[in-house]
């Protein structure tokens, strides 16, 4: 996958238990390094490694409640390997 800018988005009302299988999969995909993601609108794939970072939040206010959960990381970019002249002198 190119390293441009890429966005994948899916909101759907999901029972338990799909939710509990979703979180499974993100879950394996992570300890296997590639999570893909897909619906019927396009596809992503995501190599995480490394550290990781994550951001989770809990709220409640009156008859709503929420989780967000955030897993994100930085992704060094590969460097041409190739051999670079060194110049060295005294002048």
């Amino acid at each position: 996958m190119s390293q441009g800018k890429s966005n994948f988005r899916h909101e759907s009302l999901q029972d338990c238990r799909s939710i509990q299988k979703i979180l499974k999969s993100i879950s394996s995909g992570i300890s296997q390094g590639k999570v893909v993601f897909s619906d019927d609108d396009g596809e992503i794939q995501m190599e995480p490694e490394g550290l990781l970072r994550l951001k989770l939040t809990a709220r409640r206010e009156e008859n709503r409640r929420r989780i967000d959960i955030r897993i994100s990381w930085q992704v060094e970019e590969e460097k041409p390997k190739g051999k670079k002249s060194l110049s060295v002198s005294s002048d």
